[in-house]
């Protein structure tokens, strides 16, 4: 089997890399694991701690360029397609967000297409797919209304996965994600990227800033369910998704209060006072018009899970990318 994953030196790219090298191989539909034979991560940057091993390609490169995904695409018989310009950086540049979210989408689906084999598609897209006067909360029967131009190309992606879906040309099935909560590494140009500040530096011995009120709230899921998810809309077979190729999955709704009441649990009183509330009225307003409680029935009547609370959410990332150590 030969995987391709764009986005693929982010931080869920190379979860999902490092798993499924771990693993050896991937079963889909029930059937047995095929093993991975060569595995390409294509993004435009480099990136730091990317899996080494004898399978894995690294391509850099532009998304919305034809010719260079011709040649990662052309062979691989499923895609994680990750790559994405983030909320906030798609709306202050509005020609690049349009350019690798709309445009790298439709070239990747071009592509696909052109192999005439129906290679299997997941595609990222966000709860920021939802926005506006919505109801308290979004069920699976709630419109797409989004508020932002990230929120509307990931929105025209789903519908591209759906078309090319329909005519038989891909088997596409679309995630919409809630904020990934806790990003490691470094702060992004994403709206949402303090409510990983707020808990990674603390926890690191490390100032944050919080833009937003205590009171604003967020529906959140780990990096840890957000690659099972990732894995499991791959291996899912067609008819599971039926004419709906798009679902939202299942998180939790947190405010900014109980997130840092769940860092006091964990890191102390220490951590807590690493956090500095500096109101930043241009994040505020994107948070505030993203929807904060969803019931995600479909997907959970799938298989999709969401964490148990705040708090397991942040012991994971203790976990996973601290080694179980916090700072004093």
């Amino acid at each position: 089997m030969r995987v391709l994953i764009t986005g693929g030196t982010g931080f869920i790219g190379k979860k999902v890399a490092a798993a499924l090298l771990r693993d050896g191989g991937l079963a889909i539909d029930g059937g047995e694991p095929k093993p991975v034979e060569h595995l390409t991560l294509f993004d435009a940057f480099p990136g730091e701690g990317v899996p080494t091993d004898e399978r894995v390609e690294l391509v850099t490169g532009d998304i919305a360029d034809p010719a260079t995904v011709e040649r990662v695409a052309r062979d691989a018989d499923v895609v994680w397609h990750l790559a994405a310009i983030v909320s906030a950086n798609a709306e202050a540049d509005f020609e690049l967000g349009y350019r690798v979210n709309l445009d790298g989408t439709r070239v990747l689906l071009e592509v696909m297409r052109a192999t005439g084999r129906r290679p299997r598609l997941v595609f990222a897209s966000s709860c920021a797919v939802y926005g506006g006067d919505v109801p308290e909360v979004i069920t699976d029967e709630t419109h797409l209304t989004p508020q932002t131009s990230y929120g509307t190309q990931k929105a025209m992606g789903e519908l591209l996965v759906a078309d090319y879906s329909r005519k038989g040309f891909v088997d596409g099935r679309s995630l919409r994600l809630p904020t990934i909560v806790v990003r490691p590494g470094k702060p992004n140009k994403a709206a949402s990227t303090f409510a990983s500040s707020i808990i990674r530096e603390p926890l690191a011995g490390q100032e944050a800033v919080c833009p937003v009120e205590r009171d604003a709230a967020m529906y959140v899921l780990s990096p840890r369910r957000v690659v099972a998810a990732l894995f499991r809309a791959m291996q899912l077979p067609d008819e599971a998704f039926g004419m709906t190729r798009a679902i939202v999955l299942p998180g939790i709704t947190a405010t900014v209060a109980e997130m840092v009441d769940a860092l006091r649990t964990v890191g102390g009183d220490a951590a807590v006072r690493r956090i500095r509330w500096e109101a930043d009225p241009a994040i505020q307003r994107i948070v505030r018009g993203w929807p904060a409680r969803i019931d995600a029935e479909r997907a959970r009547r799938m298989g999709f899970e969401a964490d148990r609370s705040f708090e397991e959410i942040v012991r994971a990332h203790v976990e996973d990318e601290l080694g179980g150590k916090v700072a004093a």
